[in-house]
């Protein structure tokens, strides 16, 4: 009888925790159902806007929230378990779940960075605003490396591991690293002066006189940077070259420069002045010439089989493309010029003279 007793007793005890951890668990499953309605309609709404900061940081929170919800309820239910089986494992619990919901709140932040940085960057590409691509790409970088850094150091603080002795160390050690990884810093240093002192960006053509190095930004790293030459082959370049050679970026000209030499026949001598007045009117009256810059026509040059005059103008366009069409155009227009005064163009020539000695009779 008594064992009956003890039996029911045990039951009962059984049926309560059971019961509470049911309840702990159904609660869970509510409150995550009731969440993802939640965020489905805030989402709808969202968007409907054009702030993308909440689109952002919507995004990011959705995913983070769900797993916490079921960390929270999980633990929860775990603490009532183990005050009925008198066990140690409660420390164990706190400390999982206290390293849990700050790897989440870590997850959290850097979904947040991933999402603004890519609405940033589309938004860019819709409107063309003005923001900088290599700018939205460098705060990015040091968004995620000070949220990782800081969470680590969380971590392994929750972790029972002393962070100033960490900290201590790495003054101590970091010589040696220093050392070992100098290419490794140097390359990290490189970059971060690109991204402070911005002599190029994405999408800038580069170039160097002192390397073979030519093309278009397409990467701006930590390590290195990607240019793809203009035969399409991609080009890594470490970060720390851009620290000891000479860059020129055409990108940022401000014109493009017709510098061209036109040779005339010593036969058009009597109408060269014309020709370089009718050049000059052309070139002046141009829709693509820019009138503020430099424009030079003038006779520069008795060649030795040519009367030379030079064309120095600057277009308004900067598009490679475009330059050569008006170019050619330019071109075109000075062969119509000289044609129109009955002149030619001159070649290479050369005139023999024969001397003929008077026959004796």
């Amino acid at each position: 009888m008594k064992e009956l007793i003890q039996w029911v007793q045990e039951l009962q005890i059984d049926s309560v925790w059971i019961s509470q951890v049911f309840l702990i668990v159904f609660i869970t499953l509510i409150v995550n159902f009731i969440w993802r309605r939640y965020y489905q309609r805030v989402q709808d709404k969202l968007n409907t806007t054009k702030n993308l900061w909440d689109d952002a940081l919507w995004a990011s929170i959705h995913k983070p929230v769900g797993y916490l919800i079921w960390v929270v309820g999980i633990s929860y239910g775990a603490e009532v378990a183990d005050r009925v089986a008198d066990s140690d494992f409660h420390s164990l619990l706190v400390n999982v779940r206290q390293f849990t919901v700050i790897i989440l709140i870590i997850w959290f932040l850097l979904r947040f960075i991933r999402f603004a940085e890519k609405n940033l960057l589309d938004d860019k590409k819709n409107t063309a605003s003005n923001v900088d691509t290599t700018t939205i790409n460098a705060v990015a970088k040091l968004l995620r490396a000070s949220v990782i850094i800081t969470g680590a150091l969380v971590i392994m603080q929750t972790m029972g591991y002393s962070v100033s002795g960490l900290l201590a160390f790495g003054g101590i050690g970091g010589l040696a690293v220093g050392f070992a990884a100098k290419d490794l810093l140097s390359n990290f240093f490189g970059g971060l002066m690109i991204y402070l002192d911005r002599p190029f960006k994405v999408g800038d053509w580069v170039r160097s006189p002192d390397r073979e190095i030519e093309g278009t930004v397409e990467y701006i790293g930590w390590r290195q940077s990607r240019i793809r030459t203009f035969d399409k082959r991609p080009l890594y370049v470490p970060n720390s070259v851009f620290m000891s050679i000479s860059v020129e970026n055409p990108s940022r000209m401000s014109n493009r420069r017709i510098y061209e030499t036109i040779g005339l026949r010593y036969e058009d001598s009597t109408k060269v002045a014309q020709i370089i007045s009718d050049v000059k009117t052309m070139l002046q009256q141009h829709p693509e010439i820019d009138p503020d810059a430099t424009l030079i026509v003038n006779l520069n040059k008795f060649a030795p089989s040519s009367l030379d005059f030079f064309v120095y103008t600057f277009t308004k366009t900067t598009d490679w493309v475009k330059f050569h069409q008006i170019k050619q155009e330019i071109m075109l227009q000075i062969i119509d010029i000289v044609d129109k005064n009955s002149a030619e163009m001159a070649f290479p020539t050369s005139t023999i003279h024969l001397h003929h000695p008077e026959s004796n009779a």
